[in-house]
């Protein structure tokens, strides 16, 4: 949590946590999802699991701790597999990782209005202002939602994007997976 400032939220420092994790890994990485369990929580519950994780006394009462789950499955769309999960009453949140092509609302007008999905993500990916993103993005079962967005041109931890509305599709399917 180098970069992360201590003045932020905890779901907000959870999201930059994660964020800096996955720039650590470099890019063209596949999705990865994060369960989000409440620190103090944990470490009275399961404090083997605690001290595997690094998590001492001196770790703020208020924090969230992402924990890495299996690997999102990469034969079925992402919006398929997160409305497989349910999540058990520990975990007070989730978040995801995930790279993808982004265009920027001024070519917006020159979307093709024929392509199928498979030949929109190719004209995408040939577009000259095409962009590559990484998307964090982090739910709370009470609602919160938190991003942090990271350009491949601009990756450095300094030009990171923070907002609660930044990918609102992805928050809201992450949302979904609390319900009952």
């Amino acid at each position: 949590m180098s970069n992360t400032p201590m003045a932020a939220s905890p779901l907000t420092r959870a999201v930059l946590e994660i964020d800096e994790y996955a720039s650590g890994l470099g890019w063209d990485q596949p999705a990865r999802l994060f369960a989000l369990v409440d620190t103090a929580q944990l470490r009275a519950q399961e404090p083997a699991l605690a001290a595997q994780l690094g998590l001492g006394d001196e770790q703020e009462a208020a924090g969230l701790t992402p924990i890495e789950q299996d690997e999102v499955p990469t034969d079925k769309p992402l919006d398929e597999f997160l409305g497989t999960i349910a999540w058990p009453d520990a975990v007070a949140g989730c978040a995801l990782t995930v790279e993808r092509l982004m265009l920027p609302p001024s070519a917006e007008a020159q979307v093709p209005e024929d392509l199928d999905e498979a030949a929109l993500t190719k004209w995408v990916a040939r577009h000259p202002e095409r962009q590559e993103v990484r998307m964090t993005v982090a739910v709370l079962r009470d609602g919160a939602r938190e991003s942090a967005l990271r350009l491949r041109e601009k990756d450095s931890p300094t030009e990171v994007l923070t907002g609660s509305e930044l990918v609102p599709g992805l928050a809201q399917a992450l949302a979904a997976t609390f319900e009952d």
